[in-house]
């Protein structure tokens, strides 16, 4: 599954030692770009993706996986990530979002036909 947005922070990493021998552990938050924008907590273990150059406000596509599991009786889901995509310009700079193509342009300020500011122009308005 793919998940398309912003991203909105990048948490520190975490790392500890298990059974299987030690881990990390970094989670970042992303911003949907909808309607109702939404924000998903995102993890990454054992640096399989890397989010080193990842930056707040970077436009990104992460490729999640969704998977719940069961301790003492509560249930937990994580969001994994297993592939991520940023989405730059060739500076660097995080891309502009499309143009709406249905979006009208703004209209174009024309001047007037009169304007009294001009030098030798007079006001003849009775008031």
């Amino acid at each position: 599954m793919n998940i398309t947005g912003k991203v909105y922070q990048i948490l520190p990493e975490q790392k500890g030692e298990g059974r299987n021998g030690p881990w990390s552990r970094q989670d970042f938050i992303i911003e949907t770009e909808e309607q109702y924008p939404k924000k998903l907590c995102i993890s990454v273990w054992n640096s399989k993706v890397d989010i080193e150059h990842l930056e707040k406000g970077d436009p990104v596509t992460v490729e999640i996986s969704v998977e719940s599991r069961e301790y003492n009786g509560k249930w937990y889901t994580d969001v994994k990530a297993s592939g991520l995509t940023v989405h730059k310009t060739k500076e660097g700079a995080a891309a502009a979002p499309p143009a709406d193509l249905n979006e009208t342009p703004p209209p174009e300020e024309k001047p007037l036909p009169y304007a009294p500011e001009e030098a030798g122009a007079e006001d003849d308005l009775p008031f």
